[in-house]
């Protein structure tokens, strides 16, 4: 992100750096590939003992993972040690290469996971919206041995293009880059129009330019190549099965990036595996719009032999 410490952005990127450390969480940058790739995380600190399990939470399209998770990682890192990472070209995260799927994704975080997480233990993932495509591929390249279960929300697995014109009807646009990467107050007025339930009424043109300026200038070709690049809906590419882990599937009732029907496809496809939770007046960001009920879910989901007061 831009060094400029000016603006309301770089305040709240503080302010949510500081509920990570607050939660216990250390940031570490870990090499993989001989250097070739580079992963900014959050983590348990090394040395934590084992009696907690570990869950992985990845971000979805957008600001890094310190946005995207401040309201779970003090909830749940009561419970669970945490595994944050930033994805590939988002944050502090970097690839040499020139693969941009959701599939490279996940092998980058499986490589994090065997290089973070001591003696093979277990791990479960959540992912959000793009996080939800990586997490899906985490589950299915690892296996059921070393992912226990899945959480896939606000995502839609069989995202194709007839749903990406119905985005771009949506967000009046011509492209998906200039809904996902706006470049003008407008453009993510829009977007939060489009990711909120009930999105700010008023936001100050100054204040939206602040934010893009510090969150949609890095990797800005890199992360239209993630769009470009992202292998749903190729059906020569992509065919989504169930997996074998017990799976969450988490959907707003209001979601207008991925409308609800989708959710309850997403959900049928991947089998009996799989239930449906809706969480309702939320929109494509439930894990903010309504924190309890969404951290309540996963508790619940993940740790059903235990209760899941917060």
């Amino acid at each position: 992100m831009p060094s400029s410490t000016l603006g309301i952005a770089p305040l709240l990127d503080a302010y949510f750096r500081r509920r990570f450390t607050a939660a216990g969480l250390v940031q570490e940058t870990v090499q993989l590939d001989g250097g070739a790739t580079t992963v900014h995380c959050w983590r348990f600190p090394p040395g934590t003992g084992s009696d907690l399990p570990v869950l992985v939470l990845l971000h979805g399209f957008g600001p890094p993972a310190t946005w995207q998770w401040r309201r779970q990682v003090g909830p749940l890192s009561r419970r669970f040690r945490l595994l944050v990472p930033d994805l590939l070209f988002f944050g502090g995260s970097r690839a040499d290469d020139s693969a941009r799927t959701e599939a490279h994704q996940a092998e980058a975080v499986a490589k994090l996971v065997g290089a973070v997480v001591p003696g093979g233990a277990r791990v479960s993932v959540a992912g959000t919206s793009y996080g939800g495509f990586v997490a899906y591929h985490v589950a299915r390249l690892l296996g059921a041995g070393a992912v226990e279960r899945v959480v896939i929300a606000s995502s839609d697995l069989l995202k194709g293009d007839a749903d990406d014109r119905a985005l771009l009807r949506r967000g009046g646009a011509d492209r998906v880059e200039d809904v996902m990467l706006p470049r003008t107050p407008e453009r993510l007025r829009r977007l939060m129009e489009l990711a909120y339930h009930r999105p700010r009424r008023f936001a100050p043109g100054f204040v939206l330019r602040d934010l893009i300026q510090y969150l949609y200038t890095d990797n800005v070709e890199e992360k239209k190549e993630l769009i470009k690049g992202i292998t749903l809906g190729n059906k020569d590419k992509f065919q989504l099965t169930p997996l074998n882990q017990q799976v969450l599937v988490l959907w707003g009732e209001h979601d207008q990036i991925f409308p609800i029907e989708k959710g309850h496809q997403v959900a049928r496809q991947l089998g009996a595996n799989a239930r449906l939770e809706i969480l309702k007046n939320t929109g494509h960001m439930p894990q903010e719009e309504d924190a309890k009920r969404f951290n309540e879910a996963l508790l619940n989901f993940l740790l059903p032999a235990q209760s899941s007061s917060l």
